[in-house]
């Protein structure tokens, strides 16, 4: 009899017991609510009490999050849309004002994160030109807005730690993609209109040097070949004074031979001389 009252007073007694204790894991943080409102909040790592059936307890991760986003369009200084895929890594800082803002749900706060995140990079992103923000340095565009980011986000209980760009695209569906290629082709054609004409300034540069080399060889062989026929022509008039001082009459037939030879070479030439004219003193028959 004793035995029978006992047993559900143990039974109760237990249930009071682990209705009363929770543990909060290493990296969790907890909330004790008192019929609905916040007794106690903050709770570190370890054993915990509370009263059973009045209060109850809400655990929560601690540990640094990934909330991710999906990826926005926006517009540039230029008026150019970009598709930027980014994350957030964020973690619950005061409980208190993350139950009092969500209710304790995190979805409910990544969707409140959002707009907070995507307009203030929206703020950065059109303050920048295309070029800037394809090919700029990401933390620059980060690291501005991430103290805004996080007074915003202060009113959920959450800090955002790092804000991260996976990607910049620019969308199919608009003229971006072909304003681009339109400048990278008008570029490459620069730099090759540049090419060409430095090519050409080389290729004249090397016709007139050759031209002048070429002009000097020649004014060179001609001036030594003049030489060379002066020299000739002093050598051949000093044979010719040599064979005349030695034989005087010889030299004079001779001379009259190569003056024959050269008034009849071709055939059909016609003189007409007096017939004592001296031209003509070695044709006589006389001679």
């Amino acid at each position: 009899m004793k035995v029978s009252i006992w047993a559900p007073i143990a039974v109760a007694a237990l249930l009071l017991l682990f209705g009363s204790v929770f543990v909060v894991r290493e990296g969790h943080t907890a909330i004790v609510l008192n019929l609905g409102r916040v007794s106690r909040s903050d709770l570190g790592p370890g054993l915990h009490f509370k009263l059973p059936l009045i209060e109850s307890a809400r655990i929560y991760d601690q540990r640094l999050l990934v909330l991710p986003a999906e990826p926005e369009r926006y517009l540039t200084s230029e008026r150019k849309d970009v598709s930027v895929d980014f994350f957030a890594v964020g973690k619950i800082q005061d409980t208190r004002a993350f139950y009092r803002a969500t209710g304790g749900n995190e979805s409910d706060a990544v969707e409140r994160l959002a707009p907070i995140i995507k307009d203030s990079l929206r703020n950065e992103i059109n303050a920048r030109t295309l070029s800037q923000v394809v090919a700029g340095e990401r933390d620059k565009i980060i690291g501005p807005q991430l103290a805004a980011i996080n007074k915003g986000a202060a009113t959920l209980g959450v800090r955002i730690v790092d804000l991260r760009i996976k990607q910049i695209d620019l969308p199919t569906d608009s003229r971006v993609i072909d304003d681009v290629y339109n400048r990278m082709r008008a570029q490459r054609q620069q730099v090759a209109s540049k090419l060409r004409a430095e090519g050409e300034e080389q290729a004249n540069e090397i016709r007139a040097k050759a031209d002048r080399d070429s002009a000097v060889l020649l004014a060179e062989a001609e001036r030594d070949a003049q030489k060379l026929r002066g020299e000739g022509d002093a050598e051949a008039a000093r044979i010719y004074g040599n064979a005349a001082n030695a034989d005087p009459s010889f030299f004079a037939f001779q001379r009259s031979l190569d003056a024959y030879r050269a008034s009849f070479k071709d055939g059909d030439a016609v003189i007409v001389l007096d017939k004592n004219d001296p031209f003509l003193q070695y044709m006589r028959s006389d001679r």
